[in-house]
């Protein structure tokens, strides 16, 4: 009797643990199967759904809880990311352009909920590609193709303005914006390279001129100073002075003078003549 007694104990004993055991089971079942936790990765944004309506709360980075059934955790990528965009369009003198621009942005991380709402996750090609296409358009139309080329800056920095504000109505913010090439018709290209050495030739010939009246100008100043020179000279001259150029040249003779008579004489032969001569007064 006891026996069975203790048998029936143990069975009453092994049920309930069985039957824990398959509670806690369950329980973990149905932990996995609803999950009732999210995880935001890094560079994330969670947009929490109540039954498929958008709620304003937004999730940031890390392990958030969740009501099973009822709601559901959509992440949303607010790193930077880049697009690389071409377009055609027309300058103001109606040049052909073709353009390749580069775009840095990120979607407002506090604003995911509203672009997901109103956009959805495919916005790259719903906004960003048209606005770029718009902008690009717009502002290369307000210059010449010349002005491209050579405000180059200018027209980068109006048309990242442009994209800035039209961007950011739709909760996308521009980190950076840069033209990476501006190309033409082969027409309007020779025609550009045409003028530019037409422009070179122009400038080496206006320095040539320059040098050539520098150089004229310095010779006239030298011929002026010369004649001058002259000038004064002449006004210095005097009898004494002529006097005293023939005595200084005579004893310049004297001290080349070997001492040797010459054996023929002549009409201006015999050395030191008028070296002793009294000047007329």
């Amino acid at each position: 009797m006891e026996n069975t007694e203790m048998d029936e104990l143990k069975n009453v004993l092994m049920n309930g643990k069985y039957k824990k055991l398959l509670i806690i089971g369950g329980l973990l079942l149905l932990i996995i199967t609803f999950k009732p936790w999210v995880q935001i990765g890094a560079g994330e944004r969670g947009i929490v759904q109540n039954f498929g309506a958008v709620q304003e709360l937004v999730l940031n980075e890390g392990i958030h809880f969740k009501i099973p059934v009822v709601q559901t955790v959509i992440p949303m990528d607010v790193k930077i990311q880049k697009v690389t965009t071409d377009a055609a369009s027309s300058s103001s003198d109606l040049q052909d352009v073709d353009l390749s621009v580069a775009l840095n942005y990120h979607v407002i991380p506090e604003k995911v909920n509203v672009v997901y709402q109103t956009i959805g996750v495919e916005f790259k090609g719903r906004i960003i590609d048209p606005a770029i296409q718009e902008v690009m358009k717009a502002v290369s139309a307000r210059y010449t193709a010349e002005e491209l080329i050579t405000k180059r800056p200018a027209v980068s920095r109006e048309m990242q303005a442009s994209l800035t504000r039209r961007l950011l109505e739709s909760n996308i913010s521009v980190d950076a914006f840069s033209i990476i090439s501006f190309s033409f018709s082969q027409t309007f290209t020779d025609a550009i390279e045409a003028k530019q050495t037409a422009e070179q030739n122009a400038l080496k010939a206006k320095r040539d001129l320059d040098r050539i009246k520098v150089e004229a100008e310095q010779t006239i100043a030298a011929a002026t100073a010369e004649a001058e020179a002259l000038r004064l000279q002449k006004m210095n001259i005097s009898p004494d002075l002529i006097e005293l150029r023939k005595i200084e040249a005579n004893l310049k003779a004297i001290e080349k003078w070997n001492g040797i008579l010459p054996g023929v004489t002549g009409a201006g032969a015999i050395p030191f003549i008028g070296v002793g001569s009294v000047p007329k007064k």
